[in-house]
Order: structure tokens, then C-alpha cells, then sequence
């Protein structure tokens, strides 16, 4: 019960924060049957014509059950206002009868290879192009970069050229929710980042909480570990005094962010961003 009131309350609390004038640009990655999948693109101001800018693409959480694009519009025109192309992205929601997160992996990986086939038309850099996902987006885009994926013809993978994680679902060995909208179609284990990583993955910064109780701290640590041992880049900056998505203890289900917190989480992602030469 705590879990469904966190992703409800995650909800509310995203769509007052998508209120904006700030309007993306509307196009389809992907169709299912009748349905479309679609990609919401907030171009930077500053962008011209035969401008190529580095890209993010912003995967909301929700629990892999609930969540929409708009959670992630205050995110991506913060990173577009640092001169990147941001790009929210919808995914299959779980709904415990025929989707489950397996889809939503299927999704994510789709959507990276639609956005690097489709570099041209959409301005980006396709060898910069950043995830960033929290709490199960985290989880979606880590799969992307950890059980890659490939177009027809093999020349372009789904595999993002960095990873920033808030708060992440690293690993779904034990996690019984993850198991319950996976309806036996598969074992936890195979659908687990943390327990598959490997040479060759993409830099990657996790921010959390050190009492987070959705997405314990002890698991992005084993993803830490796990990434340093196989020779990759991973850091990890751990917050005091709050849980998951930097809420202030005690963490009673309420997503409210620490303002402080947040802006030194985003302060330390911005120069990860730098780093890697994805701002100025």
C-alpha cells in the first residue's frame, strides 16, 4: 500500500511541476498496433538550423505500473536551458493483465535506436546522447545500456553513451513488486542491471539517499561495484537525511523533495555533464 501511495502521490506532484510555457515538440518512436508510442523533444532556444546539440532522454518513474511524459517536462527543459536537446519519453505501463515491464525494456531500448536512426531530423549528436531515469526509469535505461539491443542490420545499438541515475531500481533480484507485474514471463534475475554488468558500459552517476526505503542505497552501491570491477566509470553521491527522491526523513511515502538536496544532486550532475563535454 505504501508503494501504490508513493506512485499516486509521484504523479500529482509531477503534472503541477510540468506546468509550463514551455512546449515540446510531438513525434512517434513507435507504433503497437493501433497505439503509438511518443516522444516529447524541448529543443534549446539557442538552436539553429544546422545545429547538432548533445542529447538526454528522460525516462519518469512510477513503478513501472503508473506515470506519463509530462512527469518528465520539468527535467527536460531544465537540461534543454543548459543547451542540450531533452527528450521525454513515454513507455509501456505495466497493467498486470498482458504489459509488463519487459515491454517497457523493449520500449526504452526501441526509443534509443529510433532517436539515433532519426539523428538528423532531430538535431543530436548520436554518439551523446544521455539517459536519465529515476527510480524505474532508472531501471529502463540502465536495460537499455546493459542488455543492449540492436537495429535490423546491427549497425546501431540501444545502449545510451552515459547514464545518470536518481534514486535507481539497479536491481530486481529481490524486489517482489518487480516480480508481481512480471507474471511469471520471466525470472527477476534475467531482468536485473546489477547482476549482468560488464566491460564497455556508459559513465554513469547515481544520486540517491542513504535511507532510501524504494530503492536501497546497498543496491546502487553492488551497481557501483560491479561497474568499477568490470574497468567502467560509476559514481555514486549519497545523501544524508533523506530517502527516496531526496524526501526528508521520515520517508512516509510523500515524494517531497529537499530543495537543498536536490540542488546539490542536480549541482553534481550538471558537472558530470560537463565532463563528459555534453554542456558548457
Amino acid at each position: 500500500m505504501k508503494n501504490i501511495i508513493l506512485i499516486l502521490l509521484i504523479l500529482i506532484c509531477g503534472i503541477a511541476k510540468a506546468q509550463d510555457n514551455y512546449n515540446p515538440t510531438e513525434f512517434t518512436y513507435k507504433t503497437i498496433g493501433t497505439d503509438s508510442l511518443n516522444a516529447y523533444v524541448f529543443f534549446p532556444e539557442d538552436i539553429s538550423d544546422n545545429d547538432i546539440r548533445s542529447t538526454i532522454a528522460v525516462f519518469h518513474g512510477g513503478g513501472w505500473a503508473m506515470g506519463e511524459p509530462s512527469w518528465g517536462f520539468w527535467h527536460a527543459k531544465r537540461f534543454a536551458k543548459l543547451g542540450m536537446i531533452a527528450i521525454s519519453v513515454e513507455y509501456r505501463i505495466s497493467d498486470k493483465e498482458s504489459i509488463t515491464p519487459i515491454d517497457a525494456m523493449e520500449d526504452t531500448k526501441d526509443f534509443f535506436i529510433w532517436a539515433r536512426e532519426n539523428a538528423n531530423k532531430l538535431k543530436i549528436n548520436k554518439e551523446s546522447i544521455a539517459a536519465f531515469g529515476w527510480s524505474a526509469g532508472g531501471h529502463l535505461v540502465t536495460s537499455a545500456a546493459v542488455f543492449v539491443k540492436y537495429n535490423s542490420d546491427s549497425s546501431i545499438s540501444s545502449k545510451p553513451n552515459a547514464l545518470i541515475l536518481q534514486s535507481p531500481v539497479v536491481s530486481t533480484l529481490n524486489d517482489s513488486w518487480f516480480k508481481q507485474l512480471l507474471m511469471d514471463k520471466g525470472n527477476p534475475i534475467d531482468f536485473s542491471p546489477a547482476q549482468h554488468i560488464d566491460k564497455g558500459m556508459p559513465p554513469t552517476i547515481i544520486v540517491i539517499g542513504r535511507d532510501d526505503s524504494v530503492t536501497p542505497l546497498k543496491y546502487s552501491e553492488l551497481f557501483r561495484d560491479e561497474m568499477i570491477k568490470n574497468g567502467n566509470s560509476c559514481e555514486l553521491h549519497i545523501y544524508d537525511g533523506v530517502g527516496h527522491l531526496f524526501t526528508p526523513l521520515p520517508d512516509n511515502g510523500w515524494p517531497k523533495p529537499d530543495k537543498e538536496v536536490s540542488k546539490k544532486a542536480f549541482g553534481q550532475i550538471d558537472i558530470f555533464l560537463k565532463g563528459l563535454g555534453y554542456v558548457e
